[in-house]
């Protein structure tokens, strides 16, 4: 998006707000935010020593722009609007194709067998 017009802007961003407001007047939108282009990665690195940050890895803010939680009633309905959100305008307005992570929240914990 650093590349984009604000027009381009403007009009992806648009496409999000109207998604998230179609979803909350059928009731599977539940929240969601845009993230900032700034993050670090940190990690423990043991007692005594600073953490570590950043790393050999693409950072999460190269990865995630941000997220939406959305409560619908199967599967199927999840793909099918991750699809969909898939397609928000890019750069000329045209669909930015961009690859979504769908997964649902832990309900349980693993079960651990030995």
């Amino acid at each position: 998006m650093d590349q984009w017009t604000p027009e381009e802007i403007s009009a992806h961003m648009q496409y999000m707000r109207d998604f998230a407001d179609r979803l909350e007047a059928t009731g599977e939108f539940v929240d969601g935010q845009a993230l900032a282009p700034e993050g670090t990665f940190v990690r423990y690195d043991g007692e005594g020593r600073p953490p570590v940050t950043d790393g050999p890895f693409a950072e999460t803010k190269d990865l995630i722009a941000g997220w939406m939680v959305i409560d619908v009633d199967s599967y199927e309905r999840a793909v099918e609007l991750a699809g969909e959100l898939s397609a928000a305008p890019g750069a000329g307005g045209k669909p930015i194709h961009e690859w979504l992570e769908l997964r649902p929240f832990l309900t349980a914990p693993p079960t651990i067998t030995e």
